[in-house]
């Protein structure tokens, strides 16, 4: 079991920056592939970016390249999301996921965060 509670959303002019933290209890963070994933209103859940066990891969979504960038330090069971030139269509809320597979598809994580609300204003 894997429980995960993310931190570090909030409201945001367009052109700034948050970095989201989601902190892992247990001890088998290192064996799990993170991921982040976002929900606007009225929309589907979407593939944010994601992370191998020791942090060596990640693979983010087109439209979040060279904006965001996933890390993980597996010494403090936490990933992290940074934010940079936040456009109003990144307001969402914003989930972390656990999974074995390193993946952009949300079927392949196991233990999800409650999520933390990200809004971007224009």
């Amino acid at each position: 079991q894997v429980q995960l509670v993310e931190s570090g959303g909030g409201l945001v002019q367009a052109g700034g920056s948050l970095r989201l933290s989601c902190a892992a209890s247990g001890r088998t963070f290192s064996s799990y592939a993170m991921g982040w994933f976002r929900q606007a209103p009225g929309k589907e859940r979407e593939f944010v970016a994601t992370i191998t066990r020791s942090g060596s891969s990640t693979l983010h979504t087109d439209s979040v390249k060279g904006r965001f960038s996933i890390s993980r330090d597996n010494a403090k069971n936490t990933v992290y999301l940074q934010m940079n030139s936040l456009k109003p269509e990144d307001t969402a809320v914003y989930y972390c996921a656990a999974g074995q597979r390193y993946s952009g598809n949300y079927r392949n994580y196991d233990y999800w965060g409650q999520g933390t609300q990200v809004t971007v204003s224009s």
